[in-house]
């Protein structure tokens, strides 16, 4: 008995100290974030300016400032042409220095799949092997009588983004290039024919971008009624004749068409009209076949493979240089057709689809209905294409080289977004800067939902993207709450869009943008200097989102079909519509595709990356195929719980007619009925349920319930909310083996004190904050249940980490959750202020009293653009008490913009959001203190100044002869840039420290 005991205590102790071995790790990891966790920048390049000074300085830069990876990408965007010729020996020579250069400070490259910000195509991609699409021509005659039958040639489409983005030499291929498919005739139905109407969409002519443009649909929908119409007002299929083979070299038919009224249509391929965009000029060409291996792989072979020759296989171990590729968001619009599509689709659909091609044009054969099914098995066949011979090539290519492929899923795609992403080995976002851009907040809960269901510990952002009228306004403090926002969607690296390759002298700053595009996030900002401090935030926030699984309850199944923009309800979102937050009850959503991989344990939808479910939520679509059908049977006859009404159709015309009664058979069974009930009824299948009926059934914008309805399933099956706070606080949870993780932010510039009731009970609840590293216990706590509830304090859009630690006893000497911080002294009085004098402000002035930059009458202050230096002494106040574990800290109040104390010779570190406070309890004095504070604000007001002199910059798209000659510059300007923002009018931008600036004393 006493050998079991001991048995019991080692294996007890020897499992707590795993544990805490584990924990350990954890928490260095989160002090001191290893390279993985780093944030990234797209590093743009501008049409030939570069050099191989300008790269290792930008890399050199990134590294200091904590930088981690990089999107490498050239485009030509309002920067005169360089003199290094795109994909010249030169310029593979200086890519190749790039990538010796970012394994040599272990920055990770992914390479964009071609020239441009979009797309995989280039001026190598002949016509033939490019996006094409199926038009063509009518011509309507009376039979009856030998007469010659002129067939025109069908013309285009216009391509999407106008012709003015075509070369000379592309506009003549495009114009120039047809190919011959088919030739059908058919009587001419007797009443006029009805059109299928947004046949453009629905036969994938065009998708226009979901984010920028309005009225854009997110999904097109499927129904199981149709009107009914006059069988003579469409086309009789069994009369249709393929004339094929009776098509002459000059357009004309050999054919004598019977008596009565026939209508001839000519079929034909022609591209698309898609270009790389916006490459660089020896970049510019048709983009790749999105349907054909042969034409994609001669693509990566022209770019990819050749810069791969030129760099060398990739070392996987290696921390550093190229390690993925990149698909960015699909900007190239849709394709139809490839000439192998009619094999492809009889192959995927069991059924050639010769004859329904005049649906192609809208026309209506056999019935409204038997056309829409047709266009929905032609999506689906190019989806198909698209994810296997596109995206999969990709993949399959980048993996021959030991290389990932990341993708943006999201805006023109004509797949379903969910689908597209679950290729990518990394799922991907974007979203822009909040009243800077789109809103594209839609993409981070694509991504988040792929890389969760698809068990990816890596989701990646586009982030900050920005536009027009962002002018170097943005900065650590600003983006904050956004950024925090992006964490709590399930985002975990932020790719800062953009660091634009500074290829000018370090003198010419802020120097060259990316036309009106980006936040501007590389070296020659103002307070990059000071920027480590806010990436160690980042970093460190980044590193524990990528530890574990993601906790959600609700998966919502998006409906089959293409193409598909994934929403969830809107009433599952809290807050604004850029930046929604997630409500209690955690979700994601998931694509058919996904679904078939999961299983059920214990009453939960289980994937094999580990994330799990305890409620499927169907779309409100009447149509499903048989296949998926019988999966999601299969799933709640092994105990899955599953909210929505049956379908009553297939959605295509695969197995038609007998696969409408399969669906409704297999609907019978798993539902009990047909029949929708006017109340919400459970039904048991199996071990599993479907809950239907009543309100659940009820939709106005949305394909899912009201979240209220299905937060009261959940409740009934006794699972409380993940989290409750009062509306000011936002969250995300992991969780490990031996730790719940929530992420907590304060989506509010207003101090928060509220209570906080999180799911778990798993251990002791420590507070980890990312911006010091530090982490200590939350001792104040009430445990009832399932629930842990805390009494926690948040400062403006301050945010940090709850973590309940398994079998880790907490570390604390008093048993409050938060301190409260008394003002001991305030540092009132003169200040000596350094400015730089090169650009424009004077080396010494006194401050009689802390003021805004731009209220000081000296314009070299004015208009000042940099860092300034405060300095003061002081002393301690006398009889400042001194108990044990008690702080001391210097608060700056308002700063505008950021930041890095300095006292008695000791760097405390940089100060960028709120609280703006520094701990200087190891490096004060009693007496005689040396304050230094450097500040730096933005470069705006120092560019207004400017506009008061001369403009010496870029003219008609050419250089300035100063510039390009090496003549002095005579304008007295102190900034220069490629692209303009402001004028001598425009607003000035509050500058400086402004305080109060205070000592202050914690009560533990």
């Amino acid at each position: 008995m006493h050998r079991v005991f001991i048995s019991v205590l080692v294996l007890g102790s020897c499992y707590l100290n795993a544990v805490n071995a584990q924990i350990s790790k954890l928490k260095q990891g989160f002090l001191h974030p290893p390279d993985s966790a780093k944030p990234g920048v797209y590093w743009y390049f501008m049409d030939g300016n570069m050099s191989a000074r300008s790269i290792s300085e930008d890399l050199e830069a990134m590294k200091k400032a904590g930088i981690g990876n990089l999107v490498f990408l050239e485009v030509n965007v309002g920067i005169p042409r360089g003199k290094v010729e795109f994909l010249s020996d030169e310029w593979q020579e200086l890519f190749a220095h790039a990538v010796k250069e970012s394994k040599r400070l272990g920055i990770e490259i992914t390479l964009g799949i071609g020239p441009g910000w979009t797309g995989s195509g280039g001026p190598w991609v002949p016509i033939e092997q490019s996006m094409q699409h199926l038009v063509s021509s009518t011509v309507n005659i009376a039979g009856g009588g030998k007469r010659a039958i002129n067939l025109p040639i069908p013309a285009p489409k216009p391509p999407y983004f106008g012709e003015g983005a075509f070369t000379p030499e592309l506009k003549k291929q495009w114009d120039d290039f047809y190919e011959d498919v088919a030739v059908l005739a058919y009587p001419t139905p007797s009443l006029p024919s009805s059109k299928i109407t947004d046949i453009d969409e629905k036969a994938l002519y065009y998708r226009a971008p979901y984010s920028s443009v309005k009225g854009v649909k997110q999904y097109l929908p499927t129904v199981a009624e149709y009107k009914d119409m006059p069988k003579n007002a469409a086309i009789d299929k069994s009369k249709i004749i393929d004339l094929t083979d009776k098509l002459r070299a000059d357009g004309t038919l050999n054919w004598t068409a019977p008596k009565g009224n026939w209508t001839i249509i000519r079929f034909g391929r022609r591209n698309n009209g898609a270009i790389t965009r916006p490459a660089p000029v020896p970049g510019l060409g048709f983009e790749a076949d999105k349907f054909d291996t042969v034409a994609l792989n001669a693509h990566l072979d022209n770019y990819v493979g050749k810069l791969v020759n030129k760099t060398g296989r990739p070392d996987v171990g290696e921390a550093g240089g190229l390690k993925r590729l990149h698909m960015d968001s699909w900007e190239m619009g849709a394709q139809n057709w490839t000439p192998h599509f009619r094999e492809e689709f009889k192959k995927r659909r069991g059924y050639d689809p010769l004859p329904y091609y005049p649906v192609y044009a809208g026309n209506v054969v056999e019935s409204e209905e038997i056309s829409e099914r047709f266009l929905w098995d032609l999506r689906q066949t190019a989806q198909e294409l698209v994810l296997e011979n596109h995206a999969g090539q990709v993949k399959k290519y980048a993996h021959k080289f030991g290389l990932e492929l990341s993708i943006e899923p999201y805006d023109m795609n004509p797949t379903a977004d969910l689908e597209l992403g679950s290729v990518a080995d990394v799922p991907m976002a974007e979203f822009w800067n909040k009243g800077l851009g789109f809103n594209s907040s839609f993409s981070c809960i694509e991504a988040t939902s792929i890389g969760h269901v698809n068990g990816k510990s890596l989701v990646p952002a586009e982030a900050f993207t920005a536009q027009d009228n962002e002018g170097w306004k943005q900065y650590p403090g600003a983006m904050k709450n956004q950024g925090d926002w992006a964490f709590a969607t399930g985002i975990n690296r932020f790719v800062y869009h953009t660091f634009q390759n500074q290829f000018l002298a370090d003198s010419l700053r802020p120097g060259a943008t990316m036309g009106p595009y980006g936040v501007h996030w590389d070296r020659n900002q103002t307070w990059w200097p000071m920027v480590g401090g806010y990436h160690d935030y980042i970093s460190r926030c980044q590193y524990i989102l990528q530890q574990g699984q993601a906790v959600a309850d609700i998966l919502y199944l998006s409906p089959e079909g293409s193409p598909h923009v994934f929403r969830p309800p809107s009433s599952a979102m809290d807050g604004d519509l850029v930046l929604p937050d997630r409500k209690g009850y955690n979700f994601d959503g998931c694509s058919p595709g996904q679904l078939y991989k999961a299983i059920v344990k214990n009453k939960k939808i289980v994937f094999p990356g580990g994330s799990s479910y305890r409620l499927l939520v169907l779309p409100a679509i009447k149509t499903m195929t048989p296949a998926l059908l019988q999966k999601i049977t299969s799933l709640v006859n092994d105990g899955a719980v599953v909210v929505g009404a049956p379908p009553l159709k297939s959605p295509g015309l695969s197995g038609y007619p007998s696969c409408d009664e399969q669906v409704r058979t297999i609907s019978r069974s798993l539902w009990g009925t047909l029949q929708e009930p006017s109340e919400q009824i459970t039904h048991t299948y199996g071990k599993g349920k479907i809950i239907w009926g009543g309100s659940l059934d009820t939709q106005i914008n949305d394909l899912y319930p009201e979240y209220d309805l299905t937060a009261q399933i959940l409740k009934s099956m006794n699972v409380e909310q993940d989290f409750t706070a009062d509306g000011q606080l936002r969250y995300t949870h992991r969780y490990t083996d031996d730790m719940d993780i929530y992420f907590v932010s304060n989506r509010t510039d207003q101090v928060v004190q509220t209570d906080v009731s999180f799911r778990s009970v798993k251990g002791h609840a420590q507070l980890w904050d990312p911006i010091t590293g530090e982490s200590r216990a939350l001792p104040e706590c009430v445990v009832k249940g399932q629930l842990t509830t805390l009494p926690l304090k948040f400062d403006a859009y301050q945010s940090y980490f709850v973590c309940f630690v398994n079998n880790v006893l907490p570390v604390s000497s008093t048993n409050k959750n938060f301190s409260i911080n008394k003002v001991v002294k305030t540092l009132a009085g003169p200040w000596l202020v350094s400015f730089d004098p090169k650009w424009g402000g004077p080396p010494n002035i006194v401050f009689n009293e802390l003021k805004d930059w731009t209220q000081r009458t000296e314009e070299g202050i004015k208009y000042y653009s940099g860092t300034a230096v405060y300095h003061k002494i002081f002393d301690l106040p006398r009889n400042l008490s001194s108990k044990e574990n008690q702080r001391l800290y210097l608060d700056l109040g308002e700063i505008k913009n950021m930041g890095r104390v300095i006292l008695n010779g000791k760097n405390l570190g940089v100060t960028w959001t709120a609280p703006f406070r520094v701990d200087i309890t190891n490096a004060v004095l009693e007496k005689q203190n040396h304050l230094e504070i450097e500040v730096v604000n933005l470069w705006p007001n120092r560019l207004i100044g400017d506009e008061n002199f001369p403009d010496d910059g870029i003219n008609n798209g050419k250089w300035p002869d100063w510039l390009t000659k090496g003549l002095p510059r005579t304008s007295h300007r102190f900034t220069f840039s490629t692209y303009k923002f402001y004028t001598k009018d425009s607003p000035l931008l509050k500058s400086g420290l402004i305080g109060p600036v205070t000592i202050q004393q914690s009560d533990f």
